[in-house]
């Protein structure tokens, strides 16, 4: 699963992880728009799944 490859990768960084997932999500949000700008996913959503998850509290299924 790449979420766990990811927080193995920046165990010791997980703001580094945050601001990665951040980068992701912008270009992301970039394609999507270029793709259906009327079909855009709601931001929460698209928040959850780029960076909501990189917080250590936080649970991988």
């Amino acid at each position: 699963m790449a979420m766990l490859a990811l927080r193995e990768t920046y165990e010791s960084d997980p703001v580094g992880l945050s601001i990665h997932m951040a980068g992701c999500l912008f270009d992301a949000t970039g394609d999507l728009y270029r793709l259906d700008p009327c079909g855009m996913p709601r931001p929460e959503a698209l928040f959850t799944r780029f960076v909501g998850w990189t917080r250590r509290d936080h649970r991988l299924r």
